[in-house]
C-alpha cells in the first residue's frame, strides 16, 4: 500500500525472471508496430534495447539461476543444458543483428526469428524449469535478491539502466 514494500514483498527469482520475459515480449511487439512505419533509427534503437535486455537476462541466468538449478536434485539437468544451448543461439542471432544495418533485407526477419526463439525459450522456462524450481524447496527469495543485484550491476556496467534508456529515448529539447 502507498508504494511501501517490506523485505518479504521483494520478488523471488521466478517473479523477477518472468518480469524480464514480459518486458522483452512487449519490446518485440513494439518492434512489430515500428516495422510497419519504416522508421529505421527507431527500429535499430529498439533492437539494441532488446539485445541488451536479453544479454543481461541470459547472463543472470547463466551465472546464478542455472547453477542453482543444477544443485537441486529434482530439477532435470537436461532442461538446464538445453537452456544454456538456447542462450548461445540467441546470442548468435543478437550478434548478427547488432552488426547488420537495418537496410539489410533480412534484418526484420532476423528480429522476428529472435522473437520467436525467445518465446520458445520462455515457454520452456515458465512451463518446465520454473515449476521444478518452485517445487524444489530452493530459497527463491535469496536467489531473487542475488539475481536483482547482478542485474543492477550488469545494467550499470553497460550503461543501460532503465533510467539511462529512458533518457536516451526521450525527445531532444530545443533551446
Amino acid at each position: 500500500m502507498f508504494g511501501f514494500r517490506s523485505p518479504s514483498d521483494e520478488p523471488d527469482a521466478i517473479e523477477l525472471l518472468k518480469a524480464d520475459h514480459d518486458e522483452v515480449d512487449a519490446m518485440f511487439k513494439e518492434y512489430e508496430a515500428l516495422k510497419k512505419n519504416g522508421n529505421a533509427t527507431a527500429r535499430k534503437t529498439l533492437v539494441t534495447r532488446i539485445a541488451n535486455a536479453l544479454t543481461v537476462h541470459a547472463t543472470m541466468e547463466e551465472e546464478i539461476f542455472y547453477p542453482a538449478a543444477r544443485r537441486v536434485e529434482s530439477v532435470e539437468k537436461d532442461l538446464v543444458d538445453e537452456a544454456a544451448v538456447e542462450h548461445q543461439t540467441l546470442k548468435d542471432i543478437i550478434a548478427r543483428l547488432q552488426s547488420a544495418p537495418v537496410s539489410d533485407p533480412l534484418y526484420d526477419a532476423g528480429v522476428k526469428v529472435l522473437g520467436e526463439y525467445t518465446k520458445h525459450h520462455v515457454k520452456e522456462e515458465e512451463n518446465e524449469r520454473f515449476p521444478q524450481m518452485q517445487k524444489s524447496g530452493a530459497d527463491l527469495a535469496e536467489l531473487g535478491r542475488r539475481l536483482q543485484a547482478r542485474k543492477a550491476a550488469l545494467e550499470a556496467a553497460t550503461g543501460k539502466s532503465k533510467a539511462a534508456a529512458k533518457r536516451a529515448n526521450a525527445p531532444a529539447e530545443h533551446a
